[in-house]
């Protein structure tokens, strides 16, 4: 098992390592050169900038029991087509279940994007969310081990 990590804007990289760590699970950093981000303890693979080019070499690496941590929906989706655990930085796993509500979200924001309307950044990150996507991470890989 290994944790892959998207990258490139990814604000738990850092609490992803500490985790992993200690359950001895290897982390594998993907991100693009605009990104590059070296972490003690993780491998890095740093790949061109282009619209999707980390999402798809993420792909084409994960193996049936990793566990991914991605904010992208669509890779998500791809992900979870091969097999693995996928969670999101705030804690909330992907499934089978959730991903199509999340995906057709997604679609309609892109919509009011290519209308015009542009909807409000994200809020401030909380401790709150480190919080639940740690005990979320802890939950993936107490269960694999």
């Amino acid at each position: 098992m290994n944790i892959l990590i998207d990258a490139d804007g990814c604000p738990v990289v850092d609490l992803t390592l500490q985790i992993a760590k200690r359950f001895v699970v290897p982390v594998i950093i993907l991100c693009d050169t605009s990104h590059q981000i070296e972490r003690e303890g993780a491998q890095t693979l740093v790949f061109d900038k282009g619209s999707d080019s980390v999402d798809f070499a993420l792909v084409n690496r994960v193996k049936p029991g990793d566990v991914v941590v991605t904010q992208d929906y669509g890779l998500a989706s791809m992900c979870l087509a091969k097999r693995v655990r996928v969670l999101n930085q705030n804690g909330l796993e992907y499934t089978a279940d959730n991903i199509d509500a999340l995906m057709l979200r997604r679609y309609e924001s892109k919509k009011l994007l290519r209308a015009g309307k542009h909807p409000k950044g994200s809020p401030k990150r909380t401790k709150e969310q480190d919080a639940k996507f740690a005990d979320t991470l802890e939950k993936i890989l107490n269960y694999n081990h």
